[in-house]
């Protein structure tokens, strides 16, 4: 080549190019990552349409387009009203009112979603359906077995189901890609399903609650009114800097309380009851009265599900609560009207959250312990 000419332009082997491509992709992961998010869209079941509401609301959208009525013969019929082709479905359903026509009205209203080529559905149940048949009862002493025995209840025992495991299986089989609840009775039935589960805490909303509504939370005593539920007053009872308490329990059967031990001192303090889930609300009643024995100045309970199903009302309105705080996993207007001492923590906010992450896919354990302003 002559010293004047100019130099030739080199010619880019297939290497290079591949590499500037995939340098290009890496600085801008976020185009690439928006033109694969589909669209989204919530739907509601008939269980709790206020929650669904505040979630759209809180995440500026409509609820989506959903007709359910029941024939004659009480069968269930799901109508989706708009295209769900690519988008991403969020249906939001709990398990409280009649459970199993709202269990099957879940499940119509997956499928039918699955069917019609939705992307991704997701069921956002805020309270679980039959969670707390999660396991098979391990028996108790030769003295029970022996009083079961006069009874014949003995028999019936070793052949109990464990219809948690199967709500998972009817999820799964009915095409949910994905379940966000709250407060799982038994965390191990995340290990019941082989799709993805968030299980959100009210934790966070309930220190929340403490802080700004009970003045002298400083000087109060967290109390669990079963052994089962320890890991979370504990959790609580630190970041509160606080002391717990522990009340053992042991049934004769299913929600009838036998006997109550008082483990701690609750003395000259405020006692916050904190659990679950109350139904007929027999076991923190009968808790809040050996906590007044024990010495407590006052007596909160804070439950996630206020389930208050048979003489829960009744019995709360005679007992010597402060107030009991529930969360809106499950529709709280009627049992307001009748007692003046339930109160409602909302957590719309949290299940809009972390379906906003979901969506975006982002992180959701941000939520396990703060709650978004």
């Amino acid at each position: 080549m002559c010293e004047g000419e100019p130099k030739a332009m080199p010619i880019l082997s297939q290497p290079v190019r591949a590499r500037s491509l995939v340098r290009a992709n890496i600085e801008k992961p976020s185009v690439i990552l928006h033109s694969r998010m589909p669209n989204i869209k919530v739907f509601s079941g008939t269980s709790h349409p206020d929650l669904a509401q505040r979630i759209v609301d809180r995440l500026g959208i409509d609820l989506g387009k959903v007709v359910t009525k029941k024939f004659s013969n009480l069968e269930t019929c799901v109508e989706i009203g708009e295209s769900v082709r690519g988008e991403d479905v969020y249906i939001v359903q709990s398990g409280s009112g009649e459970i199993n026509d709202n269990l099957m009205e879940l499940l119509i209203m997956i499928n039918a979603c699955k069917i019609a080529s939705a992307s991704r559905v997701t069921a956002v149940i805020p309270c679980f359906p039959y969670a707390r048949q999660d396991k098979k009862d391990k028996g108790e002493g030769a003295k029970d077995q022996l009083q079961k025995w006069k009874s014949n209840e003995w028999k019936f025992r070793s052949r109990a189901p464990i219809s948690a495991k199967l709500v998972a299986n009817m999820l799964s089989v009915a095409g949910a890609d994905h379940i966000i609840t709250m407060d799982l009775h038994a965390s191990q039935i995340q290990g019941f399903f082989d799709i993805p589960v968030d299980n959100l805490y009210a934790e966070p909303a309930v220190l929340k609650w403490i802080k700004e509504n009970i003045a002298d939370w400083r000087n109060s005593i967290i109390v669990s009114p079963d052994a089962g539920g320890a890991k979370r007053v504990t959790s609580i009872a630190d970041r509160l800097n606080v002391e717990f308490a522990l009340i053992h329990k042991e049934r004769k059967k299913a929600n009838e309380v036998a006997s109550m031990v008082l483990v701690g001192d609750v003395k000259d303090r405020v006692a916050i009851l904190v659990d679950d889930m109350a139904d007929t609300c027999g076991t923190i009643c009968h808790a809040a009265e050996k906590l007044m024995e024990a010495g407590a100045t006052k007596v909160y309970a804070i439950l996630t599900h206020g389930i208050f199903s048979g003489p829960a009302i009744s019995r709360i309105n005679a007992a010597c609560f402060e107030a009991v705080v529930v969360t809106n996993t499950i529709p709280q207007d009627g049992h307001m009207k009748e007692c003046s001492k339930i109160q409602c923590i909302d957590v719309s906010m949290m299940f809009a959250e972390a379906v906003r992450r979901t969506h975006n896919g982002e992180s959701v354990s941000y939520l396990f312990s703060n709650v978004p302003y």
